[in-house]
């Protein structure tokens, strides 16, 4: 078994992450860290986890520990990322796992001298709801595709939550604005070209709360928006010449109803579901991982990938800065 370490107790670790591990083919959550021993304590004995230590870097020097997990706030992403594999930890990054592209570069350096796996962790890359999606685009079920649209919303405006925090990586872009980039550019097998943005802060907290923007790629368009201050609502929509499809669930699958994928036909004559019960797309994320970290040929989310993703949030905002298109 894949021993993991959590690096720190934040709230995706413990309502997602562990339980997903404890739930995996391959994983074991051997260790909690926090920088309060009694808080690390708790949440190892609410789990069941038999090591609790009261500094990170403790338990980067524990040999009872094969892979680390970083949930900390995005500001601290890149600096852990890099003492975790140096000490000769594989490494799972919560996203984004940095703000700006130019810095993940280093994260490939420090991947090719160490030997380690450095992954960021994009659960939705693993969800076969996605890979549906890309086979149906791919074999012509929607004809060409012409334009996608997407939407990721949520209302929060507690000011001492990280995502309202700018000096922590804050704001809807690195939160949600990375999940309908990711997706398309995964059932695509596209990069983006240009982009023409309008990004909205907030007066108080200084993160963006509002984007909507307009995306080239070479053949199709893309239009979603993102928002931290406006109802919640997900969704996602290929739209070709001979039908569309939907992802009902695109990221948070499985929270708000079933993982569902419809496919529509020109002219809505025909309508097809295809459904994905019972799976947890974190815990398919961590067993991908595993395996991939003992060598073996599976799917991961690349720091290339992480790049590619990152270069398009980086020109999102310097187009929302600017008012003009901006190549990506």
């Amino acid at each position: 078994m894949f021993n993991w370490g959590i690096l720190s107790t934040a709230k995706i670790a413990q309502e997602q992450l562990i339980p997903a591990i404890m739930q995996s083919e391959l994983g074991n959550v051997a260790a909690i860290a926090s920088r309060d021993l009694a808080r690390a304590q708790s949440v190892a004995e609410r789990f069941g986890v038999p090591h609790a230590f009261g500094s990170y870097e403790e338990m980067l020097a524990s040999d009872k520990v094969d892979g680390i997990y970083i949930p900390l706030p995005t500001s601290q992403h890149i600096e852990w990322s890099i003492k975790a594999a140096k000490a000769g930890k594989h490494v799972l990054c919560e996203k984004p796992i940095s703000l700006n592209a130019e810095k993940i570069k280093e994260l490939v350096s420090v991947q090719q001298e160490t030997g380690v796996l450095i992954a960021e962790a994009f659960m939705v890359y693993y969800h076969p709801q996605w890979l549906k999606v890309q086979s149906l685009i791919a074999e012509g079920a929607i004809g060409t595709l012409k334009h996608v649209q997407g939407s990721f919303t949520y209302f929060n405006r507690d000011s001492n939550n990280m995502r309202n925090k700018p000096e922590l990586g804050g704001g809807a872009l690195p939160d949600i604005g990375v999940y309908p980039t990711i997706v398309t550019r995964m059932v695509t097998g596209q990069e983006p070209r240009s982009v023409l943005a309008k990004v909205e802060r907030d007066p108080d907290f200084g993160t963006d709360i509002y984007s909507t923007m307009d995306v080239s790629f070479s053949g199709f368009d893309m239009s979603f928006y993102v928002s931290t201050q406006m109802a919640l609502r997900q969704n996602m929509v290929f739209h070709g010449d001979e039908g569309f499809i939907e992802v009902h669930t695109p990221f948070n699958a499985g929270l708000y109803g079933f993982d569902e994928v419809t496919l529509h036909n020109q002219n809505h004559s025909e309508v097809q579901s295809f459904r994905f019960g019972g799976l947890n797309q974190y815990t398919l994320q961590v067993d991908n991982f595993v395996r991939k970290s003992q060598g073996e040929d599976v799917r991961i989310f690349d720091l290339q990938n992480s790049i590619n993703n990152q270069k398009l949030i980086d020109a999102i905002f310097k187009s929302g800065e600017s008012g003009d298109r901006e190549a990506v």
